[in-house]
């Protein structure tokens, strides 16, 4: 009986039978999360306007895990794109039943040029690309992908924002010792108002799609490593109750929770995985 009772629930888990799009799947996490929903059974459509890179994570996912894995160019900021590859992926699997938000801009601090990335300095075109991508192309794939999903009476809806979604970006981590204080790197403010935005989009189409049966929610990863210097993994690890950055593969299970039914009475919520730190 316990053991009849546990593999019913692990069901609730699988993504057999599911269709996920992905956007900016040619990066590292959105082929982390096409790796989970690949594991969990469901077929995967990795979106980005890097159309060779998309591709060849596709390749490798579906050759890895047996199950159907496609790569597109799809500019997400263009509605006219958006809506083509929509019908590209109903007409190369049926179906559309998750949508993973995860394309975004994430500014990498500069050493060679610190002064560009202060408030003071930062330039409106910066500002105005990384809204466009971050919080525009969210919107446009969630009004076209998550109004199809609502038509059908069912979907999911994952937006993968950040623990800077939360909480303000300790700039000590960037500074550069003896530089002048008007010329130290920051973390641009952009990438925090996309964050925040990002649980806003959330929230409000939770509760615009309840009687729909699409639901939405959100996944703020914490520090991932992906290469940094030393000294930044060493200042941020000081400022994680667990001690280290996470691995890019250790939010799969959390992206699997939240695109199944394992997750079938969750909306609007933010899970928030950081290791700790944003309860300090």
């Amino acid at each position: 009986m316990a053991k009849a009772l546990q593999k019913e629930r692990l069901k609730s888990f699988s993504l057999a039978g599911r269709v996920a799009v992905i956007t900016g799947g040619a990066g590292l996490l959105g082929a982390m999360h096409a790796e989970a929903v690949a594991g969990a059974g469901g077929a995967v459509a990795l979106w980005d306007i890097d159309e060779n890179g998309a591709k060849a994570k596709a390749l490798k996912i579906g050759k890895a895990s047996g199950t159907l894995a496609t790569g597109m160019r799809v500019d997400i900021v263009q509605p006219d794109s958006v809506r083509d590859g929509l019908h590209q992926v109903l007409e190369t699997f049926g179906r559309v039943d998750v949508l993973i938000n995860n394309a975004a801009i994430n500014p990498r601090v500069s050493r060679e040029n610190p002064a560009w990335s202060r408030f003071e300095n930062y330039s409106l075109d910066s500002w105005n690309r990384e809204m466009e991508i971050g919080l525009t192309g969210a919107f446009l794939c969630s009004q076209s992908i998550g109004a199809h999903m609502a038509e059908k009476g069912r979907g999911v809806i994952l937006n993968i924002a950040s623990d800077l979604s939360v909480i303000s970006p300790d700039q000590r981590l960037y500074r550069i010792d003896g530089l002048a204080e008007e010329l130290q790197p920051v973390k641009p403010v952009s990438y925090s108002v996309v964050k925040h935005g990002i649980i806003g989009l959330t929230r409000y189409l939770a509760t615009y799609w309840a009687a729909k049966g699409v639901r939405v929610n959100a996944l703020s990863p914490g520090g991932v490593l992906n290469n940094q210097s030393e000294e930044f993994v060493t200042r941020l690890e000081k400022l994680i109750p667990l001690g280290r950055m996470a691995n890019p593969d250790e939010y799969k299970a959390a992206v699997v929770f939240l695109c199944s039914e394992a997750s079938s009475y969750m909306t609007g919520q933010n899970i928030i995985m950081d290791g700790g730190r944003s309860v300090l």
